[in-house]
């Protein structure tokens, strides 16, 4: 595990006892029952596939540890509205503070402005946070394999299911594939960024690619895709959904820049 990583992870811990601490799980379990039902995640998906096209999952990102401020003129619904009319299928918001600039602020504001389903793109460490995400109305949760164990990829799956939400299960190398291989989720999604160098390889998907791929699964290609030429090598590969953030959060206009790498 990498260092950033590790330090992202000990906040989380001390994230979720604050929060637990102002709001009890069964406080927060109520909100989360109260919310209208979660909007389809992988239909959303699988209609885009259906007709021929990738299915872009369009991220609001801010900053990132890497690269610091991304977007300075930052506007989540803006920004959800142009992925929506662009063609996007999904959109994901970052929701961590501290190293991303994000906030559950900026998903709801997001999700308000348009009729896509939205990820709760943060680091999970807590059962806790599955019940938050709800509560805050995501309707997909992202499980980072790197930074939890079989027991809490297959704990947090069960929950975020019982709940209606999708699960974006990210990977990074082979070696975190038998703690994963009772989950069941389609959704597997794999970040081309290394976490200990943070270079970015597109071969990262490929060479997974044979592991993942299954009948009902949908890959996904994260990280690093950057134009025309990067979506169409992928796709020439089997690979037909896509995470993209910083590439458009660095574009004066979002939904031109998503035209310009699918249209």
């Amino acid at each position: 595990m990498s260092d950033i990583l590790t330090r992202i992870l000990a906040t989380k811990q001390q994230e979720v006892a604050a929060a637990q601490a102002a709001l009890p799980l069964a406080e927060l379990r109520a909100r989360a029952a109260d919310m209208p039902p979660p909007r389809g995640f992988v239909q959303a998906m699988r209609t885009q596939h259906s007709q021929g096209r990738a299915a872009l999952i369009a991220e609001i990102k801010k900053a990132s540890p890497s690269k610091g401020l991304i977007r300075p003129n930052f506007h989540p619904e803006q920004l959800a509205r142009a992925y929506e009319a662009a063609g996007a299928a999904c959109l994901s918001v970052l929701t961590d503070e501290p190293y991303f600039q994000g906030s559950a602020g900026y998903l709801k504001t997001a999700r308000a402005a348009v009729s896509l389903p939205v990820l709760r793109k943060d680091f999970m460490v807590s059962a806790y946070q599955i019940h938050q995400s709800r509560a805050m109305g995501a309707d997909a949760v992202l499980l980072i394999a790197a930074a939890l164990s079989q027991t809490q990829l297959e704990e947090f799956e069960g929950i975020a299911h019982e709940l209606g939400m999708a699960v974006l299960l990210e990977l990074h190398h082979a070696d975190e594939l038998e703690k994963c291989r009772r989950l069941t989720t389609p959704l597997r999604g794999v970040n081309n960024r290394n976490l200990r160098t943070f270079k970015v390889s597109l071969q990262q998907t490929l060479d997974l690619l044979p592991e993942i791929t299954g009948e009902g699964r949908i890959v996904i290609t994260e990280s690093g895709i950057r134009s025309r030429e990067d979506v169409q090598f992928m796709r020439s590969h089997g690979v037909h959904s896509f995470l993209i953030g910083e590439t458009f959060m660095r574009a004066d206009d979002v939904g031109a820049e998503v035209k310009k790498l699918f249209a």
